[in-house]
C-alpha cells in the first residue's frame, strides 16, 4: 500500500501548476489537506475570517497574475459563503479554482451533516463543477481544472473532495507538465478586413476590457494607438488597461459615463470592441450600444467563439487572446492620422474636462481626497473597491498609469475591496495599495482587517462614511421620493474598530485633516483605516439627495 495519501497528491499537484497561495478559512472536511500543507515549501495558506473574503482574494489574486487563484473551503456554508467570490470570478472572466472539502463517499445522497450537490450548486455559476471520487486521478482532475480556468474566457472551477477519498491512498501517475495558456490567432484573412474597415472609417473608437490582459499587451497597444490616433475608451472597471494620461484615453465606458463619451460611441462609425462581453454595466444597460444589431460597424475580438454573436451580431469577428491580437495589430500601419486626430483630440478634451474636480457640500471634498493620494503615492499604486456611489470618485477623477492597479469587480459585489487588497498586498510588500470602501460596503467583510493585521500587510483603507447604502437609497429617491425604506444604517467608529483589530485608525471630518492622516497611515507599518465622514445629503460628485426629489 502507498503511504501517499489523496491529499498529499492535491498539494503536490497544486504546486506543480504553479501555485504560491491558497486562501481559505480551515474546516474539518479537509484536514487531511491542512495537514499535507505543513510539509509543503513556498506553499502557503492565508487563514481567512469569512470564506465570501477568501474567494474573493483568490479571485483577486488571479486578476493580478493571471494565474488561477486558489481558495480552499469546507462543505455546505462555507461553500456557500464562497459562492460570493465565484460569481465575481465568472462575470469578470478571472481564473480561480474553489477547492470544496465534501462528505465522505459513503455517507453521500443521505443529506448528511451539510451535504450539497455542488454539481447543481454551481452549475451556472462556474466553467467546470466536478468531484474527486477517486484519488488517484487527482493529476488529472487538477490538470483540467487549471487549464479550464485559464483557456478561452478565463473563468472559476469548482472541485468537490470527499473526507475519505483525502485521508485515503492514492497512487502518483505519469508525470504531467503544468498548465499552459493556449493562445488563439487571428486569421490574415480577419486581420485583412479588419484593415479595410479601420482604413474607411472616419471616427473609429476602440472599448477595451474583459480577462487575460497583461502588462505587455498594454504597452503594445498603448504604442498602436498614439501612434495612429485611434482613441480608446476603457468598458467598466478595466481603466488600468490604458494609461489613462495618454491623449488616445477617451475615458470609462460604464456606469456614470460622461454624456459626451457616450454621445462619440453613437456618432462613432465603427467599434473595436476588443476583449469586453459589452454587457449590461459597459453599455449603460444596452442603451449606449443598443443589441442585436449596432447602428455603427462592429468589429469584435474575444478569446472564446461562443461569445461572439451571443448579444451583438458583429460585421466581423475575430477569436483570439489579447496577446496574440494586439502582435497582429501592431503589424498594422495606417496613413490615417490627418483624419483621425480631431476625433481623438474631441474625445480627449471630453474626457479632461469630464474629469476635472468638482466641489460638492459639506467639510470633505472627496475630489480633493482623490488627488491627494494620486499625488502622494507611486503610478503603481493598486486601488481596490467594491460596490457604492463612493467608488465614482476613484472612477471618474483617479488617473490609473499601469495595467493591474485597478482592482474592482464589474459584476458590482460590495465588500469586495478590503479581501483585494489584501490579496494584492500579499503578492507585493512594496507595492503601496488603497482600497476605497463605503460604509455599507466595508462591513460586508470588515472581518477581513484581522486577516490584513495577521499577516503585517501594509495596506490603506478609506471608509466613506454617510450612514447609508448610498447606490440604493438614490435609486429609492429617484422612485419613491422621500419613502426612506431599508437604506438607513447606523455605523461603529470605524477608526476605533480599526485600533482595536491591532492596526492604525483615524477620523476625518475636515478636508484639511486628511493628509495629516493619510501620512499617519503610510508611516504605519501594517492596515490602516482612514474614516472619512461626508456630508449625508452627497449622493455622487454633482447631486445630492435633494436634487434627486425635484
Amino acid at each position: 500500500m502507498s503511504n501517499l495519501t489523496g491529499a498529499q497528491l492535491l498539494v503536490e499537484q497544486l504546486s506543480l501548476h504553479g501555485s504560491d497561495k491558497i486562501f481559505g478559512v480551515p474546516g474539518e472536511s479537509y484536514l487531511a489537506v491542512l495537514d499535507a500543507l505543513y510539509d509543503a515549501d513556498g506553499l502557503d495558506f492565508i487563514t481567512c475570517r469569512q470564506e465570501g473574503g477568501a474567494a474573493m482574494m483568490a479571485e483577486a489574486y488571479g486578476k493580478q497574475t493571471g494565474k488561477p487563484g486558489i481558495c480552499m473551503v469546507t462543505r455546505g456554508p462555507g461553500a456557500t459563503n464562497a459562492s460570493a467570490g465565484v460569481h465575481v470570478a465568472f462575470q469578470d472572466s478571472t481564473p480561480m479554482i474553489l477547492f470544496i472539502g465534501q462528505v465522505a463517499r459513503d455517507m453521500m445522497d443521505r443529506e448528511a451533516f451539510q451535504e450539497i450537490d455542488y454539481r447543481r450548486m454551481f452549475g451556472q455559476m462556474a466553467k467546470w463543477v466536478a468531484q474527486i471520487d477517486d484519488a488517484d486521478r487527482i493529476p488529472e482532475y487538477i490538470a483540467r481544472a487549471y487549464q479550464t480556468a485559464v483557456s478561452g474566457r478565463p473563468g472559476p472551477v469548482v472541485l468537490a473532495l470527499p473526507e475519505d477519498m483525502l485521508s485515503g491512498p492514492a497512487k502518483r501517475g505519469p508525470d504531467l507538465a503544468p498548465y499552459c495558456v493556449p493562445q488563439s490567432y487571428p486569421a490574415p484573412q480577419d486581420m485583412d478586413r479588419m484593415k479595410d474597415m479601420l482604413a474607411t472609417a472616419q471616427k473609429p473608437l476602440l472599448i477595451v476590457g474583459g480577462g487575460g490582459w497583461s502588462r505587455s499587451v498594454q504597452a503594445d497597444l498603448e504604442a498602436f494607438c498614439q501612434r495612429e490616433k485611434l482613441p480608446v475608451a476603457a468598458s467598466f472597471r478595466c481603466q488600468d488597461y490604458i494609461n489613462n494620461d495618454l491623449t488616445c484615453y477617451a475615458g470609462h465606458v460604464g456606469i456614470g459615463i460622461d454624456p459626451n463619451l457616450a454621445k462619440s460611441i453613437n456618432d462613432s462609425d465603427l467599434l473595436i470592441v476588443l476583449g469586453a462581453r459589452l454587457g449590461e454595466m459597459t453599455t449603460n444597460g444596452y442603451e449606449v450600444v443598443r443589441p442585436p444589431k449596432t447602428r455603427q460597424k462592429l468589429i469584435h475580438i474575444y478569446p472564446q467563439a461562443e461569445e461572439l454573436g451571443r448579444v451583438y451580431q458583429p460585421d466581423l469577428a475575430i477569436v483570439a487572446t489579447m496577446s496574440s491580437f494586439v502582435k497582429a495589430l501592431s503589424d498594422c500601419a495606417f496613413d490615417q492620422q490627418s483624419i483621425w486626430s480631431p476625433w481623438q483630440s474631441a474625445l480627449r478634451a471630453n474626457y479632461e474636462k469630464f474629469s476635472t474636480p468638482l466641489a460638492h457640500r459639506g467639510d470633505v471634498q472627496m475630489c480633493d481626497v482623490v488627488a491627494h493620494i494620486r499625488q502622494q503615492l507611486p503610478d503603481n499604486t493598486t486601488i481596490t473597491n467594491g460596490a457604492g456611489n463612493y467608488a465614482i470618485w476613484t472612477h471618474r477623477f483617479f488617473a490609473y498609469r499601469e495595467y493591474g492597479n485597478q482592482l474592482a469587480p464589474t459584476c458590482g459585489s460590495m465588500g469586495y475591496g478590503l479581501p483585494a487588497a489584501i490579496a494584492a498586498a500579499t503578492l507585493d510588500p512594496e507595492k503601496p495599495v488603497v482600497c476605497m470602501a463605503g460604509d455599507g460596503c466595508f462591513m460586508m467583510t470588515c472581518q477581513e482587517f484581522a486577516t490584513a493585521v495577521q499577516y503585517g500587510l501594509k495596506l490603506i483603507v478609506i471608509v466613506v462614511n454617510n450612514g447609508k447604502y448610498g447606490t440604493i437609497r438614490m435609486h429609492q429617491e429617484k422612485r419613491f421620493p422621500a419613502r426612506i425604506s431599508g437604506t438607513t444604517l447606523q455605523n461603529p467608529d470605524f477608526a476605533a474598530m480599526a485600533t482595536a483589530f491591532g492596526g492604525f485608525g483615524v477620523r476625518v471630518e475636515r478636508n484639511e485633516d486628511f493628509a495629516t492622516a493619510f501620512e499617519g497611515a503610510r508611516n504605519f507599518e501594517g492596515p490602516s483605516l482612514i474614516e472619512i465622514i461626508i456630508d449625508n445629503q452627497v449622493i455622487t460628485p454633482s447631486q445630492v439627495i435633494d436634487d434627486l426629489r425635484c
